[in-house]
């Protein structure tokens, strides 16, 4: 956690992980309640892994797209 938090710029950090991370934390608030800490805080993380590998999905998607239509621009 220290180095994830050292090596991200904060506002990167603040524009990519805050939302998920609110969004899980929200989730797990409101529909959590195993009586067990351990399992409330596992089950947040994975519920904020999730929210983060959906939303990181269309950026994934559109990558490729974007790739190909700039190298079909170029001239030989």
């Amino acid at each position: 956690m220290y180095q994830l938090l050292r090596q991200i710029p904060t506002q990167q950090l603040l524009l990519r992980q805050l939302p998920g991370f609110l969004a899980a934390f929200l989730i797990a608030e409101m529909f959590y309640k195993f009586h067990s800490f351990t399992l409330e805080c596992a089950a947040f993380l994975v519920t904020w892994f999730v929210i983060d590998a959906l939303a990181e999905l269309p950026v994934r998607l559109l990558r490729p797209i974007r790739g190909n239509a700039s190298a079909d621009g170029v001239k030989d």
